[in-house]
């Protein structure tokens, strides 16, 4: 198994988007962030502060991103409700395609 900071990202993001542990990855970051125990300690002084800017820069994306999502997802359905008739999208069948050759 390889480690990356990609690998890693992903993880992170993952669990994030999972709804069971969204709110426990949360906490932890913030007590991470918080605790005088890092990866890098905080008294180095700039190494110490990079890694927490990181991960707040990350929480911070991730969790925006969450909201801008449930944001859309509730306002689009709240225009699908006040229509009486359905729409086009309802029809729509996703298909997986494959090429033959």
């Amino acid at each position: 198994m390889s480690f990356s900071i990609q690998s890693l990202y992903t993880w992170y993001r993952n669990v994030l988007r999972n709804p069971k542990y969204r709110w426990w990855v949360i906490i932890g970051t913030i007590a991470y962030l918080l605790s005088p125990i890092d990866i890098a300690p905080d008294f180095i002084p700039v190494v110490g502060q990079i890694d927490d800017l990181l991960l707040l820069t990350l929480l911070v994306s991730e969790v925006s991103g969450l909201v801008i999502d449930g944001w859309k997802t509730r306002k689009g359905n709240v225009e699908t409700s006040s229509n009486d008739s359905p729409s086009s999208e309802d029809n729509t069948v996703d298909v997986d395609a494959v090429s033959v050759k």
